[in-house]
């Protein structure tokens, strides 16, 4: 069973790697991060509200991610408080399912309360799905906001997607602090 995984996993570093290109110093990423912001603002009037109201935004400018049955999914970003950066972290997964295709996204992710950031931020490494529920809103793809996601604590956009993959989701992923 493995055998044939195999050399799909090694076929799906090839296509990823390429376009995971980490930024060199702080002022590039600083540089994606404002315009994925930017975007985001752009596409949804109601992000614009929700990021004035945040305690704290995770934003990953770039996450790539690739697979063909099996899957991987890496990005870099920072977290911003008060609108500064005050910490670097990045975001990976990997699966094995029905997938096929190469996508770029941003994924921006608002802290709504104080304890939610307090809860990120002390922790040694952040599973989605695990240690907090997401709730994602896709922008792009039609959906509506509804005032049940508006409430929760953690609201997770995803935009921007370059490609086409089926599956827009951050279930499983790993978001960890990184030093720079």
């Amino acid at each position: 069973m493995f055998r044939g995984l195999l050399p799909r996993f090694w076929m799906v570093l090839l296509l990823l790697c390429p376009f995971v290109a980490s930024a060199h110093n702080h002022d590039e990423l600083d540089a994606r991060v404002r315009e994925a912001v930017h975007e985001l603002y752009q596409t949804s009037p109601t992000a614009r509200i929700l990021g004035a109201k945040a305690r704290g935004m995770l934003v990953f400018p770039r996450v790539f991610k690739a697979g063909y049955g099996i899957g991987g999914e890496f990005g870099e970003g920072v977290l911003l408080t008060d609108g500064r950066t005050t910490d670097y972290y990045n975001i990976a997964s990997a699966s094995v399912g029905f997938q096929l295709g190469i996508q770029r996204k941003s994924v921006v992710v608002l802290f709504m309360t104080d304890d939610a950031l307090r809860h990120f931020r002390d922790s040694e490494g952040w599973k989605v799905g695990v240690d907090t529920s997401i709730a994602i809103v896709t922008v792009g793809i039609g959906g509506e906001i509804d005032t049940d996601t508006l409430q929760k604590p953690v609201i997770g956009f995803l935009f921007s997607n370059k490609g086409l993959m089926y599956n827009l989701t951050l279930e499983g992923s790993k978001i960890s602090r990184v030093s720079r």
